[in-house]
């Protein structure tokens, strides 16, 4: 059997992320997401195929992160996601976003079992647990969204073994790492963790019709008042 052909994309923080995986060669290109994404990616996405010699219609699956993040880059991944798949007759692949900050994590560190905590803004933190077997990913604690408190009462109860992702930096000392911990705060390459969890996706069957794509939102809030706005500077101070 033929390698698959995917076409991977993911804008859940502000770095926006793609991979083509063709014949075993992969292609990634990352660059500025943020509010940019929903005007580059479409471009970048058809750039990225053109310039592999590759058309929509080779694909066999278009993976997308369908969060934990950022609400409208979320939206952004999910609906190109459903319109090129519809366009082109293709399945697509949902992908655990903070899943791919773990196998970038993999990628650079020995470990077995990995806490992700991504900076969710608002003080908070988008963090879930996975366990790597050495052939695939086990979710151990689903992806939600923690208070620093809550998240440190989870980890008093359980100190983690690994650490990965932005809140590690963002917060400092204020994010409760065990000292025994791995941390693992800057990505090498989201683009190749992607590339990799759609491989993976692919060969375990997890492609579904693109009708059926969501984004996982884990806030209904977006914003702050002006009350919380000044309420958290004064903590931050």
């Amino acid at each position: 059997m033929n390698p698959p052909v995917l076409l991977a994309f993911d804008t859940s923080t502000e770095v926006m992320s793609l991979a083509l995986l063709r014949g075993g060669e992969l292609s990634v290109r990352e660059g500025e997401g943020g509010a940019q994404a929903s005007m580059r990616l479409i471009p970048e996405a058809l750039r990225l195929l053109s310039d592999a010699g590759c058309a929509l219609r080779d694909v066999d699956a278009i993976a997308f992160g369908r969060g934990p993040g950022a609400f409208t880059g979320l939206r952004t991944a999910c609906s190109v996601a459903q319109g090129l798949a519809f366009g082109a007759h293709k399945p697509v692949l949902p992908v655990d976003s903070l899943l791919l900050v773990a196998e970038d994590a993999l990628a650079q560190v020995q470990l077995s079992d990995c806490w992700v905590a991504m900076d969710a803004r608002m003080d908070e933190v988008y963090a879930a647990r996975y366990r790597w077997d050495g052939q695939r990913w086990h979710t151990e604690r689903e992806p939600a969204l923690y208070t620093l408190e809550a998240l440190a009462a989870q980890w008093r109860a359980q100190p983690p073994a690994a650490v990965a992702g932005s809140a590690i930096e963002a917060f400092g000392d204020r994010l409760p790492v065990p000292s025994s911990a791995k941390r693992v705060p800057q990505a090498r390459s989201r683009g190749a963790a992607l590339a990799s969890l759609a491989q993976q996706g692919w060969q375990q069957g997890a492609a579904i019709d693109a009708a059926q794509a969501l984004p996982l939102y884990l806030r209904d809030k977006v914003a702050l008042t002006t009350a919380e706005r000044e309420a958290a500077k004064k903590v931050a101070a």
